[in-house]
């Protein structure tokens, strides 16, 4: 099924939902996801964060779009992350976001989501 953002009560997965050993991975290609199908509705792919991510995990958004395509369900592109990102790079890229609490607060409470402490 497309994921699709338009109905304002569907959202993409919390930054701090791991995917395998990675933070920001679940909702990243959930909005890729939605970008590439036109169904992203008011978010924003590659958003600053999206991208501080990815040249943390030093990887392109070009890059991740084809990953995307190629590997469209989440063990498919866990695998391709695993493979293509360095354990040091996926703990400096999860540090980073950890940093990033008032961001990942900001969002749970948009999108709905009581932040836990």
């Amino acid at each position: 099924m497309a994921i699709d953002f338009r109905d304002g009560k569907t959202f993409p997965r919390r930054g701090r939902e791991q995917l395998g050993a990675f933070l920001w991975l679940a909702r990243l290609a959930d909005k890729a996801h939605a970008s590439a199908n036109g169904t992203i509705f008011d978010y924003i792919y590659p958003c600053p964060m999206d991208k501080g991510v990815l040249e943390h995990w030093g990887v392109t958004s070009h890059e991740f779009d084809g990953a995307i395509q190629e590997h469209p369900t989440d063990s498919e592109l866990l695998a391709w992350a695993k493979d293509r990102i360095p354990p040091d790079r996926i703990k400096a890229a999860n540090a980073w976001v950890l940093t990033k609490k008032e961001n990942l607060d900001r969002q749970d409470s948009e999108e709905g989501i009581v932040p836990t402490i």
